[in-house]
């Protein structure tokens, strides 16, 4: 099963670095945290990735392009013009990277990588959060209940989409962030059928605020409860803790090496 990862946007909130760098490719450790992202899926035996690419995307290209470099000791014999890796470590992905525009909306970008999904079910998140929670378990939930999408829901107090959930997981109402002041929010983490492509009419489409709506009144959104760790890099504070927790060896998102 794909993971479609959303990479494009200017990360405004976090302009410290976002000036530098694309958002998904500032770094917690040595490593940026889109690759934290995909360790966590690999981690649950998803290895196949397309990202959604935008504000500054030869940045994450390089990187891929170059991976050997960043993650191997290498020789260069400048005489010879030529290049030598040593102890490489090759991660088990397949990733596509797909330029969807500067300025194209969430829902837009989804909808620009659909023929790189195909007619399957596929996941989709964000390239800003990391979490502990179980992608397995997501997995068999979304499966059992036969709606169009499934999203995880945070139990937490923070600036996001807000959700109306009832007891057996079903969303009734998606209400953009400014909304309601309620605490359970969508955390990313999400698994869509193809026909959430019938909601999305383009590159202005903003998932949140339509396609996720729409479903959520047709009673096609289900919500996944997460009660353990999840974190949106949105801000340097955020991303300084982040670091702090990375640093002290208790990442809890760390689920790889658990």
């Amino acid at each position: 099963m794909k993971v479609v990862i959303l990479a494009g946007g200017l990360g405004t909130r976090i302009s410290e670095e976002s000036h530098l760098r694309p958002k998904p490719m500032i770094e917690i450790g040595d490593k940026p945290i889109l690759w934290h992202i995909m360790k966590e899926y690999s981690h649950f035996g998803f290895h196949e990735f397309i990202i959604c690419l935008g504000y500054k995307q030869h940045m994450v290209k390089e990187f891929f392009a170059d991976y050997y470099l960043y993650s191997s000791d290498v020789t260069f014999d400048l005489e010879k013009n030529a290049m030598e890796v040593h102890n490489h470590y090759a991660e088990p992905w397949k990733v596509t990277l797909v330029d969807t525009g500067l300025h194209t909306m969430t829902g837009g970008r989804i909808k620009r990588v659909k023929e790189y999904i195909g007619n399957e079910t596929f996941m989709l998140t964000y390239g800003d959060g990391v979490s502990d929670v179980n992608i397995r378990n997501l997995l068999d939930f979304h499966r059992s209940h036969g709606k169009i999408g499934t999203i995880t829901a945070i139990a937490v107090d923070q600036r996001f989409g807000v959700l109306d959930v009832a007891e057996d997981g079903e969303i009734h109402e998606f209400a953009e962030k400014d909304e309601r002041d309620v605490s359970v929010v969508n955390g990313g983490y999400m698994i869509f059928e193809p026909a959430v492509f019938d909601y999305i009419e383009g590159d202005s489409t903003v998932f949140e605020k339509g396609p996720l709506a729409q479903m959520a009144k047709d009673g096609e959104l289900m919500a996944y409860r997460h009660d353990g760790f999840w974190r949106c890099m949105d801000t340097q504070r955020e991303k300084e803790m982040l670091e702090r927790l990375w640093e002290s060896g208790h990442a809890p998102w760390k689920v790889w090496e658990s």
